[in-house]
């Protein structure tokens, strides 16, 4: 009960809640409704940064999703052109994370990341289809065990300023194993084939729990 009310923090928080704390006290010293706006804010910033334990499937015929947040897209796509994949045929799922979601990302799959592809960009709203092309992100191709090509992308949004990437290539991953997150509001687009989707739009997804496709 208590890990669920006080879940672990990504050590990525830290500095974050430190200085929200260091607000707060400064705000509260100038009235104490500054004080609670401040005590508010140090609570969501903790929230954001929350970084809890998931139940994974651990089953080779299931893709799991990389990210808690809302199901805006699944398609048939061409691959991403910045790995070489544009004459690939894909699916593809978008998930929008958005400012009170988990933003720790995890593999979909249990695999090896052959690549590891960091882009610079924009920061427009992550919910738009050209934040795909456009924005800051981070693509990790991983091989599943089934040798299928499976790709995950982080994209940087309105208000994410930051990708971090907790994973090397040449990886060996369990699947719903952290690889990142990304800070402040933000979306993960998946690329994989020869599953099946089991999710439709609108749909909030769990991060390692979900079941986003079938063999």
């Amino acid at each position: 009960m208590f890990s669920k009310i006080f879940p672990k923090l990504h050590s990525e928080g830290y500095k974050f809640i430190v200085i929200a704390a260091v607000i707060t006290i400064i705000l509260y010293n100038l009235s104490s409704f500054l004080g609670l706006i401040g005590l508010v804010l140090t609570i969501w910033v903790y929230y954001f940064f929350r970084d809890p334990e998931r139940v994974i499937i651990e089953d080779d015929n299931y893709l799991v999703s990389p990210a808690d947040g809302e199901i805006i897209k699944v398609e048939e796509v061409d691959g991403p052109k910045e790995l070489g994949l544009e004459n690939k045929k894909f699916n593809k799922i978008s998930i929008f994370m958005n400012v009170f979601d988990c933003h720790v990302n995890r593999t979909p799959c249990k695999g090896k990341i052959e690549e590891i592809l960091y882009k610079p960009g924009k920061f427009l709203n992550a919910s738009f289809d050209k934040a795909s092309e456009d924005n800051e992100r981070n693509y990790y191709k991983i091989k599943d065990v089934h040798g299928n090509d499976i790709i995950v992308v982080q994209i940087a949004g309105l208000i994410a300023r930051r990708i971090v990437c907790e994973s090397n290539k040449d990886q060996n991953l369990s699947q719903g194993e952290r690889i990142g997150m990304i800070r402040f509001g933000s979306r993960a687009d998946i690329y994989y084939e020869n599953y099946q989707p089991l999710v439709k739009i609108g749909q909030l997804a769990i991060s390692g729990e979900t079941l986003l496709a079938k063999k």
